[in-house]
């Protein structure tokens, strides 16, 4: 029903809140639909995608508050600290408090966690090649550009 819907949103020649209602839908179906599949791989591994771009984070910026943290994944506080609750439940961080400041804790990889990494990065790679590898090199980038104007764009109004 909802690929009916869209096909007929986005056909729609004379109304153009209705067309862009139907990119929106169709922009968020795209997106489900990726996440499930990376979901679906990456619970293999006992994460979801969330987990695995914390991470991620975690091994390009080195041990981090979860405030820091916060800022770079744009993730709210309440479910940050759910999800370094789930990692370090899962033996995949450490919480230490900050030497820097007592009240603070630092977050970083463990060894399994640098492991689960590598093996996210293979999933991840493998899901990406199944969602993106008809595309050309050059149709990957504007895909990029576009979705980054986008993005750019929906924080004006």
């Amino acid at each position: 029903m909802l690929d009916d819907l869209l096909e007929r949103l986005l056909s729609e020649d004379g109304d153009p809140a209705v067309r862009h209602v139907g990119l929106g839908m169709l922009l968020a179906s795209a997106h489900n639909r990726s996440r499930a599949s990376m979901n679906g791989e990456l619970g293999r591994l006992g994460i979801d995608v969330r987990e695995f771009s914390m991470l991620l984070a975690l091994e390009m910026y080195g041990p981090s508050s979860q405030r820091r943290l916060i800022d770079l994944t744009g993730i709210d506080k309440s479910t940050m600290v759910r999800i370094v609750d789930e990692l370090e439940d899962g033996g995949l961080v450490r919480r230490e408090r900050a030497p820097q400041d007592r009240r603070a804790h630092s977050i970083s990889l463990t060894p399994d966690g640098t492991r689960t990494l590598e093996s996210a990065r293979r999933a991840g790679a493998d899901v990406g090649e199944r969602l993106f590898g008809h595309l050309d090199g050059d149709d990957r980038d504007r895909l990029v550009d576009l979705l980054r104007r986008i993005a750019e764009h929906a924080d004006e109004g």
